[in-house]
């Protein structure tokens, strides 16, 4: 563990790096942020993300980081739970809530609560009324990496007043050094998906796949469905760990499979992505340069009865695990 950078706080951040099961990370205390992953035989970075710390405070669009403590998007930053109705932090076109607010857990420091050559456990507490939302929370991230190029993410929360809980592990993957994802073979275990409005909200409809840009059932192309920013409809509810999407390039042989408890995968092809400063490349990063699989439950939830819902409850415990597995085939 050595210091990587300092917040505006003046509190120092740290980079933890983890090896085993063929890998290598590079996880930040701030945001508990996957900042590089590399594969043993390939040798380009495996996620996106800066060699230096200051572009994490105002340059990424959360690259490597835990989403919450509700990701994605909730319609006027409004929310009612049991009853009472709350006005969340507006950071997503002065109208909506994403990814928790402007002060999300993906931009405050966590603490460590344990670290080895092929684990770390960090956690972060939200404090009661923080962006908006009830209770008080803490989320515990265990990241281990395991044999066969594991890279497995176990998030727990747990609240003392009902609230909002949707975890996400936000990294843009590219599996080779080319410019774009956009050649990148894509596969998605979902019959159906969630159209959005022109601000990326839900619109309430679960639409099959099937004769759509989004029907990934096999192989296609990320571009078939570009731009795209979408849930995939896994399931009604959380299940036992199961493979749910897989990402390869055919230039690089490297293939990743994305296993999940989740009931829905947000799926983003980085159209937005422009950012003129390097990246671990070394050279700056455009649109399509990662893709993001998120899974989490669907987004705007507590507006819609009949979507998989993001509530917690003193009672409940919130788990996720998810697991990315990298292969590389010789091409």
């Amino acid at each position: 563990m050595e210091e990587f950078g300092t917040l505006p706080s003046g509190e120092t951040v740290h980079q933890l790096t983890l090896t085993g099961g063929g890998l290598t990370a590079h996880l930040l205390t701030s945001g508990a942020v996957l900042q590089d992953l590399r594969l043993e035989g390939h040798d380009a970075p495996l996620v996106l993300g800066f060699p230096d710390f200051e572009p994490y405070l105002s340059r990424s669009p959360y690259f490597g980081a835990i989403a919450g403590r509700c990701a994605n998007r909730i319609a006027g930053g409004h929310a009612e739970i049991n009853g009472a109705t709350y006005q969340l932090d507006r950071n997503f076109l002065g109208k909506h809530c994403l990814h928790g607010g402007a002060d999300s857990m993906g931009k405050r420091l966590w603490r460590v609560e344990g670290h080895g050559p092929h684990h770390a456990v960090m956690a972060v507490t939200l404090p009661e009324g923080h962006m908006g939302f009830p209770g008080t929370m803490t989320a515990r991230i265990t990241f281990q990496l395991l044999r066969g190029g594991v890279l497995d993410i176990d998030m727990e929360a747990w609240t003392d007043a009902p609230t909002l809980c949707n975890l996400a592990h936000h990294s843009y993957f590219v599996l080779d050094d080319g410019p774009t994802i956009s050649d990148h073979l894509l596969k998605v275990a979902a019959p159906s998906y969630l159209p959005v409005d022109d601000e990326l909200i839900p619109t309430g409809e679960v639409r099959e796949v099937a004769g759509t840009g989004f029907d990934f059932r096999n192989f296609a192309p990320v571009r078939q469905a570009s731009p795209v920013d979408h849930n995939f409809c896994l399931s009604d509810e959380r299940t036992a760990l199961r493979p749910v999407a897989w990402l390869k390039s055919p230039r690089s042989g490297v293939t990743m499979e994305c296993r999940t408890t989740e009931p829905g995968l947000q799926v983003y092809d980085g159209a937005k992505i422009d950012i003129d400063l390097p990246g671990l490349t070394g050279r700056p990063m455009s649109a399509h340069a990662g893709i993001a699989l998120e899974p989490q439950v669907w987004p705007d939830a507590n507006h819609h009865d009949h979507f998989p819902q993001a509530l917690l409850r003193p009672e409940d415990r919130y788990h996720q695990h998810t697991q990315f597995v990298f292969t590389k085939e010789n091409t």
